[in-house]
């Protein structure tokens, strides 16, 4: 599948990016979701991986206006999303507006009939709830039906 941009109100979500142009492995090293630049590009290798693969579509969550990666959110064609915005960004509802877009997108563009999320602390779990996600099934996941 190839990568598509979501306008998600204040910010907008575009593939991640490790090129001469733009470089997310600030983001996500910054964001402390890996170690080092190595690291950080062999997740954006993978992202894109998943994307040409039909298993998952993923993106930076970014500003409008200065293109700078705030987070990143995915969502697996099996209906699984996950979300994380740099601990600067937190608490703005920023992840509430791109999880918003994403569900739209994976229950219109994926055609799935349920998205699940399983949030890692009571911030993901105000935003599963703001998004229409009920806990239910199993334990820490919570599911959104179309």
């Amino acid at each position: 599948m190839e990568p598509v941009e979501i306008n998600a109100g204040e910010f907008y979500l575009r593939q991640l990016r490790a090129d001469d142009r733009v470089d997310d492995r600030v983001a996500l090293v910054g964001g402390g979701r890996f170690e080092d630049a190595d690291e950080a590009g062999a997740h954006i290798a993978e992202r894109q991986r998943q994307w040409d693969a039909d298993e998952a579509c993923s993106w930076a969550v970014c500003e409008q206006l200065s293109n700078t990666a705030v987070g990143e959110i995915a969502i697996s064609t099996a209906g699984e999303l996950f979300c994380w915005i740099t601990p600067d960004r937190r608490g703005k509802g920023i992840a509430t507006q791109a999880a918003q877009a994403v569900t739209g997108f994976g229950f219109g563009f994926l055609d799935l009939a349920r998205i699940d999320v399983n949030p890692c602390d009571k911030a993901g779990e105000r935003v599963a709830q703001k998004c229409g996600f009920n806990a239910g099934g199993s334990p820490g996941v919570w599911t959104r039906l179309r």
